[in-house]
């Protein structure tokens, strides 16, 4: 990750094909995934598509492309790249028969609500010799690629803890959206849907998790899925970590990321890197710690899809060069499986393995 490519919003990449690019689901999240592929240089949004076909020629007129069924946009030859944009417990039926149409994957975090769905779509990856992504956008924020540089480089030393916090706020509006919003089935709750972000910031540098201890709670939100996750994490290198979840609260934090190693600290806040101390660099602090040194941060104003076009264009990057892209099946699968664990250790109340 060392270079600053990342750090931009793309316009793609030297290779002479484009790519045709159909979405399935014609929610919110497919007009970023729009949006991100407009700016793509050599991507194509060719169609989309939604099990409602109102809500598909709707968006089609508003971005000028074609309106279709699934079933069709998946015969369509110059459709070689599929998002799939649907509620997280449908990932697996559509990601499945897109795999199988021999078309490479896009998925929405999280890659689904369970264990089981999740493995289905590795499956079915695997046995078509297509390629995946899992959307994991933060992993290409300005601040989180320079801090993986420097823990890559060794200036944070052996990581000892980390934490990760995503504390934002959604109103009951929110949930009486869909039917499916806040359904355990369909979207998960507030781990699954919305921590998984930091989530996965948190397993992509502290690694595997040996166990797992947590607590759920619906507080606020007449809904099925938790409002409330909290975990405590072991990793298999001896670390420990954190994480807390919530769409409690009012009006809303920015997402954030603490690592700890034995030569500093660092704090990610909003995509942006607030914090590095680092021991080598300032005078013994005394026995009894001292003030943090925070940067000052002048985050450049960009538009909320940047994220998704920076990994769609490694994406593309990937498939271009036959090389594995930076968010792969298995990164997908792994905080699937650590949300499962906390789910199963709230229940247990006790320490769980991921499976």
């Amino acid at each position: 990750m060392a270079g600053g490519r990342m750090s931009e919003v793309p316009a793609g990449s030297s290779s002479a094909k484009r790519w045709g690019f159909g979405i399935i689901g014609c929610g919110n999240i497919a007009t970023t995934h729009a949006r991100a592929l407009a700016a793509i240089q050599n991507a194509r949004l060719v169609a989309v598509a939604d099990s409602v076909p109102e809500r598909a020629r709707g968006l089609a007129a508003e971005l000028g492309v074609d309106a279709e069924t699934p079933e069709r946009l998946l015969e369509r030859a110059d459709v070689g790249v599929v998002s799939v944009c649907v509620p997280s417990g449908l990932h697996a039926e559509v990601a499945v028969a897109a795999a199988r149409a021999g078309k490479h994957l896009v998925v929405e975090k999280p890659l689904e609500t369970t264990l089981q769905a999740a493995d289905a779509i590795l499956e079915a990856v695997d046995n078509a010799g297509v390629r995946l992504t899992v959307i994991s956008q933060h992993r290409f924020d300005p601040g989180v690629v320079e801090l993986r540089r420097l823990v890559y480089e060794g200036a944070l030393g052996r990581l000892v803890h980390g934490s990760a916090y995503c504390k934002w706020y959604r109103s009951d509006g929110y949930y009486q959206s869909g039917s499916w919003r806040g359904t355990r089935d369909l979207d998960g709750g507030a781990l699954s849907n919305q921590g998984v972000h930091y989530l996965d910031l948190l397993l992509w540098f502290m690694g595997e998790v040996k166990a797992v201890s947590g607590v759920v709670r619906t507080a606020l939100h007449k809904i099925e899925a938790e409002d409330v996750a909290l975990a405590h994490l072991i990793f298999e290198s001896g670390a420990t970590g954190s994480v807390e979840a919530t769409t409690c609260f009012f009006p809303g934090l920015p997402e954030r990321l603490e690592l700890v190693g034995e030569a500093g600290s660092a704090v990610i806040e909003a995509g942006q890197l607030v914090l590095v101390d680092l021991k080598a660099e300032r005078d013994d602090v005394g026995d009894f710690g001292g003030r943090p040194r925070y940067r000052k941060v002048d985050a450049a104003s960009e538009p909320a899809w940047a994220g998704h076009a920076r990994q769609l264009a490694d994406f593309i990057d990937c498939l271009d060069q036959g090389r594995s892209p930076l968010v792969g099946g298995e990164d997908g699968r792994r905080a699937v499986a650590v949300i499962d664990a906390v789910y199963r250790s709230a229940r247990e109340q006790n320490w769980v393995k991921p499976s």
